[in-house]
């Protein structure tokens, strides 16, 4: 809708508003744009887009949060022509419709306190070893890609048949099934609050508590999943992205849980934590068909470094650091790493190199509270993958690592 506004900037412009429903708080956001920045997005004008840093760079975000707690308001105003904003700024934040399923305040009756007992236990392990971030992180990106988000990665067999020992989740950090194990424990030490919250509700709190100690975003949970039954080796297989996958290979695989172009760049910013191993990407810096067997789309330095850490007989098993700059802050560097050509695996840096994504990871490049907003709005609607609600379906385990 249009409407007229005051103030001195907006004397001769008006605003195009979208009101939405959205699922974070079961709150609504309000986001404003100059009509004049969306008449020159819909009429196609600057394809290349080389204004996005300096409009980014100039944009004022007002929020207010109101008293009633069902209620949050973002008024988002720009003070200059954001020519991209439409596709990038609008879409990636607003959320889909709220899911029936999930609930933020889903325990307030039987675990009012889940919350700050998560908290306080993520926050100990985190203290011990800062592995416990992208441990956990990419505990729940594995977990929510397989069978939904079940928590049925943590289930183990004496017969070695569950999904943790596929070949592609065994590289998974000890660590983030520790976190995991050890908020539930704490969790069932209230007495209120024993049996009564999920392993898959225990790891998604979990996941954006390591977020948010990492210097990430912090947001609410949706709350209300129940741990699976199921978990088998085979159903791994195909089902998570390759360290070499293209766009296109990734834009499919995102695209069956329901993510968007634009929620697969702002996931993919997870990896600004981490480690991966030298075998993922030795290829790129040993063994490429070019005269210097680089990969040309990596920075020639940032390869240098990477073989003396990843030597041609190296343990395949190394770890090397994915965002070389602050591997231990939550943060947008890694896309300023891949306008460098420091992205680590092919299936990073294909999202600087693809033409089609690029001006998305210049723009999170540009704003970091962009990024975070797209990734909150990214990671909220994983997390509803594939949910388990009524008892036919899952249950709530004693064990995290059992069936009941």
């Amino acid at each position: 809708m249009l409407a007229n506004c005051h103030g001195h900037f907006f004397k001769t412009h008006y605003l195009f508003s979208v009101f939405t429903q959205t699922s974070l708080y079961g709150s609504y956001f309000t986001i404003a744009l100059p009509t004049q920045c969306l008449s020159y997005y819909l009429k196609g004008l600057d394809p290349t887009q080389n204004h996005l840093s300096s409009c980014f760079n100039n944009y004022t975000l007002k929020m207010a949060i109101m008293k009633n707690p069902t209620i949050l308001q973002v008024l988002i105003t720009l003070t200059m022509n954001a020519l991209p904003l439409l596709s990038l700024l609008l879409l990636p934040l607003i959320l889909s419709t709220t899911s029936a399923q999930l609930r933020v305040d889903h325990y307030r009756n039987t675990c009012p306190n889940v919350e700050s007992i998560v908290h306080a236990a993520v926050t100990q392990k985190f203290e011990q070893t800062f592995t416990t971030a992208p441990g956990t992180l990419r505990l729940f990106f594995h977990d929510c890609f397989i069978r939904g988000c079940d928590a049925s990665v943590i289930l183990a067999f004496r017969n070695k048949s569950a999904e943790k020992d596929n070949p592609d989740d065994m590289s998974l950090a000890g660590d983030g099934f520790d976190t995991v194990i050890r908020a539930k424990a704490a969790v069932d030490r209230v007495a209120g609050c024993r049996n009564k919250v999920s392993c898959a509700d225990i790891l998604a709190m979990a996941t954006r508590d390591v977020i948010s100690l990492s210097g990430g975003p912090f947001y609410g949970v949706e709350l209300g999943r129940l741990d699976g039954r199921v978990s088998t080796k085979t159903s791994v297989r195909k089902h998570l992205p390759k360290p070499d996958f293209r766009v296109d290979q990734l834009k499919s695989m995102f695209a069956q849980h329901g993510l968007t172009l634009t929620d697969l760049i702002a996931l993919s910013g997870a990896h600004t934590i981490g480690f991966s191993h030298c075998d993922r990407f030795n290829h790129r810096i040993h063994r490429f068909k070019s005269k210097n067997r680089i990969d040309p789309t990596m920075n020639v330095g940032y390869a240098m470094s990477l073989r003396k850490q990843c030597p041609k007989n190296v343990d395949p098993r190394t770890a090397i650091t994915l965002d070389p700059k602050t591997p231990q802050r939550f943060d947008n560097m890694y896309y300023k790493n891949l306008q460098q050509g420091r992205g680590l695996l092919t299936s990073d840096q294909c999202l600087y190199t693809d033409t089609r994504t690029r001006h998305i990871v210049n723009f999170f490049a540009a704003n970091n509270t962009a990024f975070e907003h797209a990734f909150v709005a990214a990671i909220t609607k994983l997390g509803r993958v594939g949910v388990k609600t009524t008892g036919k379906h899952g249950e709530i385990r004693r064990d995290c690592t059992a069936v009941n």
